[in-house]
Parts: C-alpha cells; sequence; structure tokens
C-alpha cells in the first residue's frame, strides 16, 4: 500500500493529472484503490457496466474486441474514462500484458472530488477532448484510404 504522498508523484505522471498541482491531487490520492495484475488478467469486459476509471501506473496493457488488438496502452495513460462519467456498457475489454498496477476510481467519490477540485475536472474534460480529436483523425484517415 503507497502512502498518500507516493500516489500522488504518481497521478501527476498519468496525462490527465499532470497539470494538477500536488495539493489538489492529494484529495484523488486519497479515493484511489490500487490494483495489482499479473499476465493475462482482464478488468473490464466489454458489455460490463460499471463506474469506474482505471489509471496505469506500471505494466501494459491490451485493448481488445475478443482476440483483434485495437491498441496497447502503458504507464501515464487512463481506461475507462467514459464510464467514470456516464456508466454505459463498455467498447471493449482490457487485460494485463504483463504484472501491472492500476489505480482504479469510482464514480460517486470521483464526483465528491470534482465538486471541491473544479481543477480536476478541467483535467479530464481535456482528457476525453484529445480522445475524441485523436479518434476523429483516425475515422477521417481510414475514410481516405
Amino acid at each position: 500500500m503507497l502512502l498518500t504522498i507516493e500516489r500522488v508523484a504518481l497521478l501527476q505522471s498519468v496525462e490527465i493529472f499532470s497539470e494538477t498541482p500536488a495539493h489538489i491531487l492529494a484529495s484523488v490520492a486519497r479515493i484511489v484503490e490500487e490494483v495489482e495484475l499479473i499476465p493475462g488478467e482482464n478488468f473490464i469486459q466489454e458489455g460490463a457496466t460499471e463506474d469506474c476509471l482505471y489509471l496505469i501506473i506500471d505494466g501494459e496493457v491490451r485493448v481488445h474486441h475478443g482476440e483483434h488488438t485495437l491498441q496497447t496502452m502503458g504507464p501515464g495513460k487512463t481506461v475507462g474514462e467514459l464510464a467514470l462519467l456516464d456508466p454505459e456498457p463498455r467498447s471493449a475489454s482490457v487485460t494485463a500484458v504483463d504484472d501491472v498496477l492500476l489505480f482504479r476510481i469510482y464514480r460517486e467519490p470521483f464526483e465528491e472530488v470534482m465538486a471541491d477540485r473544479p481543477e480536476i475536472a478541467q483535467g479530464i474534460i481535456r482528457n476525453l477532448t484529445r480522445l475524441v480529436r485523436s479518434q476523429g483523425r483516425t475515422i477521417a484517415d481510414l475514410s481516405a484510404s
């Protein structure tokens, strides 16, 4: 179990929180749950309805539909952002490629933190905007080819 100050340092290494001051991230550090996975362990199942976000602290994960890999992601990335804001069925599965350390954040305590700290909501919005733009470019590239 990591200390709050260690969690804050790790949160700052994640894109959505990289611009958030440490004193504000202390609120987030108190609500994260540490999740350790072994290679091949699935932690998001396509179609499941959940209300949590995962921050990849260490290791690599594979985002996939069945056996078709959509992308691999490593430290500093997030998965499940949309479920934190709007809990709908998951659009893909996510599985650990190697030993992985994740921080899991559930919707209800995160909403309480965002109500007190709007800077955190701004980071989430920036991250989701980048995601939408990236997907838009991918769709445009696929349409052009």
